[in-house]
């Protein structure tokens, strides 16, 4: 019997399933994220990590690497025990963090952007669902009294709803304006971009912030999502089509779609040096350009 996998009554112990640097480096990430690790705190030693995982050092060590590389992590060496940084949450959510899903990404990213006194935030995208999720916690923040802005300003750009959308559309072959995906796809960003103004305007009555809400719409299908925070920022997400189902009252609706909130997001910000400087003011001139000139009114 392999000594390795035996207990000391003679008896063989289950074996863990073998785990990856990447596999390490995700789970003490999420630790991280989630408070389990706080800023400050030392790790766990390698050979205690190493036992944990089921792993080699080396694999750990290459995990610790991974992390101290995102800046999660400093003191990292074969000696003593790493510690987590002192600013984690930057680290996971600034222009040098990995890329994560939209719903976790863009939440921190909105809700610092509202601790500025003139809050300005551009859109491009199918519906406004992942703008209305990250706008949750800025409004909290709101309410509690722990940030106050003078004005916000909102412009959303969306396709229009008479175009003939790349997606989403049945799987059974196009359908346009008036198909009963079309319609779906109308009525969620109808009622999306409703919820989102309403919620924003209301801090006019609640709190006395000057607040203004615009929709413009766009003649064709953006094939990302975009998000520009303050001309400081900019965070984008491409639109990747997958097969779907839709249940609604009526029917199941089969259709080629994009989830906005599960796509990957990446950000740029100005003071990240001059190649994400000159993305955030291309992405700003971009978005300008379209609002200014392809662009019609919207109504919700």
């Amino acid at each position: 019997m392999d000594p390795e996998h035996a207990s000391g009554n003679g008896r063989k112990r289950p074996q863990r399933p073998q785990r990856t640097h990447r596999e390490v480096a995700d789970e003490l990430r999420a630790r991280i994220r989630s408070g389990a690790l706080r800023p400050g705190q030392r790790m766990p030693t390698q050979a205690q990590l190493a036992d944990e995982f089921g792993v080699e050092r080396g694999a750990v060590r290459q995990a610790l690497r991974i992390l101290q590389s995102e800046q999660l992590l400093t003191d990292v060496s074969k000696g003593a025990p790493a510690t987590v940084t002192a600013d984690p949450d930057r680290a996971l959510t600034g222009p040098t963090a990995p890329p994560t899903f939209t719903t976790v990404a863009l939440a921190p990213r909105i809700a610092a952007a509202f601790a500025a006194e003139h809050v300005e935030i551009d859109a491009v995208c199918l519906t406004a669902v992942s703008l209305n999720l990250a706008l949750g916690e800025p409004l909290r923040r709101i309410h509690a009294g722990r940030v106050k802005p003078a004005k916000v300003d909102v412009r959303v750009l969306l396709p229009g709803g008479d175009i003939d959308l790349a997606f989403p559309v049945p799987v059974e072959g196009r359908d346009g304006a008036g198909g009963p995906v079309h319609e779906w796809w109308l009525a969620q960003r109808n009622a999306q971009g409703l919820v989102l103004r309403h919620n924003l305007l209301a801090l006019r009555a609640t709190h006395g912030i000057d607040v203004r809400v615009t929709f413009r719409a766009l003649p064709f299908t953006p094939p990302v999502q975009t998000y520009l925070l303050n001309g400081e920022e900019a965070l984008f997400a491409y639109y990747t089509v997958t097969r779907h189902e839709e249940r609604t009252d009526r029917e199941n609706l089969e259709m080629y779609d994009a989830q906005g909130i599960r796509s990957l997001l990446f950000a740029f910000e100005q003071g990240a040096g001059r190649r994400d400087a000159a993305f955030v003011e291309q992405s700003r001139l971009w978005f300008d350009a379209l609002w200014g000139t392809i662009s019609s009114e919207l109504v919700l």
